[in-house]
């Protein structure tokens, strides 16, 4: 039996990840077995960067947390060992950046599941969510789509206007 202080310590561990659970826009969680050291600096480094809290926790810590906050769906892949990386900006960034290292892995680090609001995804759903470009490459893209018919619609213009000058 632990001792009360041991008890409230892990109780404390358990409300700290359920409050970050209950703010996160998303989350991952992944089985880290094999990576080095150098190469789990080098990932925290880059989830650090782009704003993601990134831990190893116990499986019994997290389930508590999980069901805490209202994301049982993900207690089901709580079995070896098991990271989380919760973002609380950007609902992609969590899938693509672990996405992209657990396929430069090979097999040493996989994605278990995750989660966008409430919304539980499978490995399946969250190697999707890894395919998605970032919110800036979208919006990026989105001006160059928008960019090329607005330029035709100002020759056109300027082409209507300079006839109208040849003719006056």
């Amino acid at each position: 039996m632990p001792s009360e202080k041991i008890l409230a310590q892990k109780q404390e561990l358990v409300e700290k990840l359920t409050e970050q659970l209950k703010n996160a826009t998303s989350g991952v969680l992944v089985d880290y077995k094999g990576i080095t050291v150098e190469e789990d600096t080098k990932l925290r480094k880059e989830l650090r960067e782009a704003g993601i809290y990134y831990s190893v926790q116990k499986n019994t810590m997290l389930r508590f947390a999980l069901k805490n906050a209202g994301l049982e769906g993900l207690t089901g892949v709580l079995e070896g060992t098991t990271a989380i990386a919760i973002s609380n900006e950007d609902e992609t960034a969590p899938a693509r950046i672990l996405g992209k290292f657990a396929e430069n892995s090979k097999d040493k680090f996989e994605l278990k599941a995750g989660f966008i609001g409430k919304e539980v995804y499978d490995q399946k759903g969250v190697v999707a969510l890894s395919k998605i470009p970032s919110k800036e490459t979208l919006l990026a893209q989105l001006v160059g789509s928008l960019q090329g018919p607005l330029q035709k619609l100002a020759a056109t213009l300027q082409a209507v206007v300079d006839k109208n000058n040849e003719a006056a």
